[in-house]
């Protein structure tokens, strides 16, 4: 047990030595400062605006900046849905793999374009190099991309600056940040020892004599940007426990950190850019604590195993079943909280295998979005708990709520509410419907608790455009395909169009001056109420589903 909690540890250590560092760059970048990756990067940014046709440095008003978000995110959906779709005539198709049915291809198509990943297919079996590289791995670094100028554009709007112009954004998003990072990472990954080739699968002959055809494939590059993207999507149908993506403790550690930087650092990028680095710090330290907390029920629950197990052998017996054995129960508890916990989506170990307590948190994960939450996203998520937080208190003193000098008043209220409420909708309506035919449409391979927890897993991991999948699913039908798209897209674009609309309407707002009666929010005591409004508001709105899920099959273990 040591052993493992000294892996989550230094794990945990490694990320808050990150965090500072990587926050202020990206506060840089986003702020216009001059940094030393820019010099390289500005004339290759020129190029593009000037081949694209755009005004980059044109601010937006809101309503301009999501018609950018929703197009371009339209077009590139639409391109590699197209290709999809013809890739048996397209180059780098080495086993000759046909097009794979147009609600698949629908399904997938939606699933990374909102950076999300849900595979309802393998990837070395239904999808060609072409297509994995050339559309799904272009669209990880776009989507990653879109939910990183997004939550910029709602952190200036929050502070009252221009909410910049999305183009920009974009592009920065990747010229500064994540591709400079994918190089390096795609070397570090290939020198662990994961594959990058266009070559076709080759033969082996097993000790026992038999045929076995080993698939390969471009997938160090795919690696990285699958896990700094919190994309989650991967070559292989097992994803991170395949020992091609994720061979050995070295590049589990690396991929583990490299998922969580952003989001993370975002918290303090965001405390920069509104000149209060103590807030940032302090709700980056309140949602460290709560992800701690998470990780420690998981991991302990891994530890334990099952019950019924122990009982059996008279002794405690970590739960090893559906893990690597090279990670074992703690970095495979660890990942599962992280994967969860920032949207990513990747696996390392089946979910499907973990005790009770860690089908608990990954589904409160999914849940609550922030932590960290998604690529950007997840932290305009955290801060609209913010604004909530701030809502309430006011109410409870008797004074008008104000955030960062700026009245929250009932247009701001009606637009946060709608991003929490979204949520429920895309993931408890189509699990109701679907588990109210269990027969014809979820395809359940575990009945009772565990299988509704199958299913409202499924819709949650789409709806929080996360893509991890508890599996046991017959999940590529047509019905599973069509219902989680639409939680795919009500999941990603509609808090996008409200988040952006509130940033816009609080720049619009004027400054009030702070008096001894203004409710700080760079305190403890805040911070505090703010996780109290994160738990009672998010976690309970899905409390009858953990109930029914995960408690209810941990009582039946037990």
């Amino acid at each position: 047990m040591l052993q493992g909690c000294v892996q989550i540890a230094l794990t945990l250590a490694i990320l808050v030595a990150i965090v500072p560092f990587f926050g202020r760059y990206m506060a840089q970048v986003f702020s216009g400062q001059s940094t030393r990756l820019g010099a390289i990067a500005r004339p290759i940014e020129r190029v593009l605006f000037a081949g694209a046709g755009v005004a980059a440095k044109r601010p937006m008003t809101g309503t301009q900046y999501i018609s950018a978000v929703l197009m371009s995110n339209l077009v590139m959906g639409a391109f590699v849905f197209l290709i999809l779709m013809t890739q048996e005539r397209l180059p780098f198709n080495s086993t000759g793999l046909s097009a794979p049915s147009w609600d698949l291809a629908l399904h997938t198509a939606i699933s990374f374009v909102t950076n999300t990943n849900q595979q309802h297919y393998s990837g070395e079996t239904t999808y060609t190099y072409f297509s994995q590289v050339g559309a799904l791995g272009f669209l990880m670094f776009t989507s990653a991309a879109t939910g990183i100028a997004v939550a910029i554009a709602f952190i200036r709007g929050l502070t009252g600056q221009a909410i910049g112009n999305f183009y920009q954004d974009l592009v920065l998003s990747i010229t500064r940040i994540l591709l400079p990072i994918s190089l390096v990472g795609a070397i570090a990954l290939l020198i662990a020892g994961v594959p990058e080739t266009l070559g076709a699968p080759v033969q082996a002959t097993t000790p026992e004599g038999a045929l076995q055809w080993i698939a390969r494939g471009p997938v160090a590059h795919f690696e990285i940007i699958k896990e700094l993207g919190e994309n989650g999507g991967g070559f292989f149908g097992i994803n991170s426990a395949h020992p091609f993506e994720n061979p050995n403790n070295f590049t589990n550690l690396l991929e583990t950190v490299i998922m969580m930087i952003i989001p993370a650092s975002l918290i303090i990028t965001y405390g920069i850019m509104a000149g209060n680095p103590k807030q940032g710090w302090l709700i980056f330290w309140m949602v460290f604590g709560l992800y701690a907390i998470l990780s420690a029920i998981a991991a302990i629950g891994e530890f334990w195993g099952n019950p019924l197990v122990n009982n059996v052998l008279g002794d405690i017996q970590p739960n090893l079943e559906g893990k690597e054995t090279r990670f074992g129960w703690a970095l495979t508890a660890l990942w599962a909280v992280s994967t969860t916990g920032t949207m990513c989506g990747a696996v390392n170990g089946m979910h499907d295998s973990l005790m009770a307590p860690g089908g608990f948190v990954t589904l409160a994960n999914l849940f609550l979005q922030i932590i960290w939450g998604g690529q950007g996203t997840g932290t305009a998520y955290l801060f609209v708990f913010l604004v909530l937080a701030v809502f309430l208190t006011g109410l409870m003193v008797g004074r008008t709520p104000e955030f960062l000098g700026r009245k929250i008043e009932k247009r701001e209220i009606v637009l946060a509410s709608l991003i929490l409420l979204i949520h429920p909708i895309a993931i408890l309506l189509p699990s109701a419907i679907t588990l109210a035919f269990p027969e014809t449409l979820s395809n359940i391979s575990n009945p009772g608790f565990h299988g509704i927890s199958q299913v409202a897993y499924e819709y949650a991991s789409a709806a929080a455009n996360n893509g991890s999948g508890f599996e046991g699913l017959g999940d590529n039908t047509l019905w599973w395909n069509l219902s989680t798209s639409f939680s795919l897209i009500a999941g990603r674009y509609v808090p996008i169009i409200a988040l952006i609309l509130l940033a816009d309407g609080m720049t619009r707002k004027q400054s009030v001056p702070e008096t001894n009666g203004t409710l700080r929010t760079d305190t403890v005591l805040f911070t505090g109420v703010t996780a109290g409004v994160i738990i009672i508001l998010g976690a309970l709105t899905f409390l009858p589903i953990l109930v029914l899920g995960p408690v209810a099959e941990a009582f039946n273990l037990g």
